[in-house]
């Protein structure tokens, strides 16, 4: 016999609430701009790139956009990648000329039948995108770049407190290599990139990182952010995954595409980024002061984040605004490598 439903049962919403997670505390400003529009209905491709694009345009990031340090050469290139599906993906990388870097992989992804396009060439899209070309470097930028070239600290004063997105805390001291070829280690730099996920109304998940990549790289270095799989990945019948930190290590293991397989599998997400960083420190033994965290996030709405080393933190804007939160578990809460803190974005919602 069929039984009716109460009048007075509460129905079961048809998709999970609206909600952003990104990494790391600088990613709040744009959390929080970008949330109201996502409760009124737009896309959660357009939330997660209009979150990087407001850290591509903050000069005081330095490890993404127009605040990001450069290469040891002291030329500043970009990377970044979005992803809605398998089949509905984009990325650029080592971009010298455009800032809005999410925007141009957005393009890739809808205005071509390819994936990734890469320095002048994707450069020469943006142009025929009538996309503004700019000098990427910042004057602190420069100015900190050329203090590392001669072996002069490049952290914060020592009374300035936190600042909004300066990651960097200990000075370089590497020795002087050949000319041209002189990269710090990463001892010298702590380094992170923006990678966001949301769930829009309609349920659809979008992810998108941006980066400026390993600050005095090797020119030439492209690390995990833009390659799909690695610094991010989304599978709608799954879920979606951010890292950030050591790029070679996520890469070594394809950690946002593992994350999403865990889940695919019934890992809930906490697990599914454990078993990430469970095998990244299996297989690299990181060393103390080298980071990697991830985020994932379901199809379902449930997500996770964790890290190796304290010091990571999330925004996360759901239900009546943005917080900053830390993650749900850090393997050697012991270790702390220096980063965002939750003082830099100005308090919670």
């Amino acid at each position: 016999m069929l039984q009716m439903q109460s009048a007075k049962e509460p129905r079961v919403p048809d998709h999970p609430p609206p909600l952003i997670v990104a990494t790391w505390s600088f990613s709040a400003r744009g959390c929080r701009k970008a949330f109201p529009d996502l409760l009124s209905g737009s896309s959660a491709l357009e939330v997660v790139c209009g979150v990087a694009r407001e850290a591509e345009a903050d000069p005081s990031v330095d490890s993404v956009g127009f605040g990001g340090l450069p290469d040891a050469t002291g030329r500043v290139t970009l990377d970044a990648a979005v992803m809605v599906a398998p089949e509905r993906c984009g990325s650029v990388c080592a971009v010298s000329r455009h800032l809005f870097v999410t925007d141009l992989a957005r393009r890739v992804m809808e205005r071509t039948s390819h994936v990734m396009l890469a320095g002048e060439g994707a450069d020469a899209f943006a142009d025929a995108m009538d996309m503004p070309s700019t000098d990427l470097l910042s004057p602190a930028a420069a100015q900190a770049w050329q203090r590392w070239r001669v072996g002069e600290p490049i952290g914060r004063p020592m009374d300035a407190g936190p600042t909004t997105g300066q990651l960097f805390a200990t000075p370089a001291s590497a020795a002087h290599a050949p000319a041209g070829f002189r990269h710090a280690t990463e001892r010298e730099t702590p380094h992170d990139t923006i990678g966001v996920l949301a769930i829009d109304r309609a349920g659809s998940l979008a992810g998108a990182c941006s980066t400026s990549g390993l600050p005095f790289k090797l020119a030439g270095r492209v690390g995990d952010s833009p390659i799909i799989g690695h610094g991010l990945y989304v599978d709608p019948e799954a879920g979606g995954a951010v890292a950030t930190g050591t790029g070679e290590m996520v890469m070594g293991v394809n950690g946002t595409f593992l994350a999403v397989e865990c889940m695919r599998r019934g890992a809930t997400p906490g697990e599914a980024v454990h078993e990430v960083l469970t095998r990244i420190e299996r297989r690299f033994r990181p060393q103390t002061h080298q980071q990697v965290a991830l985020i994932a996030l379901s199809r379902t709405g449930e997500w996770s984040a964790g890290a190796l080393r304290s010091g990571f933190i999330v925004s996360c804007a759901q239900g009546s605004g943005t917080e900053l939160l830390q993650p749900q578990f850090v393997m050697h809460p012991e270790d702390v490598v220096d980063g965002p803190h939750p003082a830099d974005a100005g308090g919670g919602s």
